[in-house]
C-alpha cells in the first residue's frame, strides 16, 4: 500500500512541478531534490528488510521512526511540496481546495494546527505517549495499531516541520525556534531514558534486550535530538538573516 500510495503521489508532485515550472519559466530543483530524497527515506523505513529487522529488534525499530519523523518528514516540507501537490489537481479541483481553505473555521483550524507550540505539542504527544508501553506492545501485536502509530508519527511530524519551516506571521518565527530546542530537549530525555533504564519496556522483544533497547535510546537522544538542534540553528540563522535584509532595504 506505501508504494502504491508513494507512486500516486510522485506522479502528482511531477505533474505539480511540470505545471510550476510552465508558469514561472524556472524549475526549482532545490524542491525536488528534497523531495525525492525525503520520498526515498519514507520507502527506505517501510522497506521489507528494515520491516523483518524492527519485527525482531527495537534499535532498527528506532531507526525507522527517526526516519520518518526526522529525515523524511523534514524534507518533504522542505521541498514545498504542499503548493506542487495543489497545482496537480485541475482547475476546478483547485478552486475547491481554495474556497474550503477560504472558509473561516478551515482557516482557524489550520492556523491552529500550524502554530508553532501547537504542532509541537501535538507532535510531542505522538512521540511520547506511542512509547507508552502498552501502546508501544499494542501496535506491535497489532498490524492496524502500528500503521496508525506510523501515520500519527508521520502526520504530526508534517505539521511540525511545516510549523517550524514556514510560520505563517514574523512573530511566530521565535516559538518556531523555541518549539525545534524543546523538541530537541524532551526527545533526548525519552531517550536517555530508555538508555538508563534496567528493565526491558516492551515484552514483545524479550527480557533479554535490554542492551538493544538502551542503542535504540541512544539512538533517539543524540542523533535525533542533534538532528532538531542544528535545525533551530539554521532556521534561527536564515530568519536573522532576512531580517537583517529587511533592515538594509528600508535604510
Amino acid at each position: 500500500m506505501i508504494y502504491l500510495l508513494s507512486a500516486a503521489l510522485a506522479v502528482a508532485y511531477a505533474r505539480g512541478q511540470s505545471v510550476m515550472s510552465v508558469r514561472r519559466r524556472l524549475t526549482d530543483w532545490r524542491g525536488i531534490a528534497c523531495f525525492v530524497t525525503g520520498m526515498l527515506a519514507l520507502l527506505g523505513a517501510f522497506s521489507p528488510p528494515l520491516e523483518e529487522a524492527a519485527d525482531r529488534l527495537f534499535s532498527v525499530h528506532m531507526i525507522q521512526h527517526e526516519m520518518i519523523m526526522v529525515v523524511a518528514a523534514p524534507l518533504l516540507i522542505a521541498s514545498g511540496s504542499l503548493p506542487v501537490l495543489l497545482w496537480s489537481l485541475p482547475h476546478r479541483g483547485r478552486l475547491t481546495v481554495r474556497n474550503v481553505m477560504r472558509a473561516s473555521r478551515a482557516r482557524e483550524a489550520w492556523a491552529f494546527l500550524t502554530a508553532p507550540l501547537n504542532a509541537s505539542v501535538l507532535h510531542g504527544l505522538a512521540i511520547w505517549l506511542w512509547h507508552a508501553p502498552r501502546l508501544f506492545d499494542a501496535a506491535l501485536n497489532h498490524e492496524a495499531i502500528h500503521v496508525v502509530q506510523h501515520v500519527s508519527f508521520f502526520a504530526t511530524g508534517l505539521l511540525f516541520w511545516s510549523s517550524v519551516f514556514y510560520p505563517r506571521r514574523r512573530d511566530l518565527r521565535g516559538q518556531a525556534v523555541l518549539s525545534l530546542f524543546a523538541t530537541a530537549v524532551h526527545t533526548g530525555v525519552l531517550g536517555a531514558l530508555l538508555t538508563f533504564s534496567r528493565v526491558v519496556w516492551y515484552a514483545p522483544y524479550g527480557s533479554g534486550a535490554i542492551e538493544d533497547q538502551q542503542l535504540a535510546g541512544l539512538i533517539m537522544w543524540i542523533p535525533a535530538s542533534v538532528a532538531y538542534l542544528v535545525a533551530s540553528l539554521l532556521v534561527a540563522r536564515r530568519w536573522l538573516t532576512e531580517s537583517e535584509w529587511v533592515v538594509r532595504l528600508q535604510q
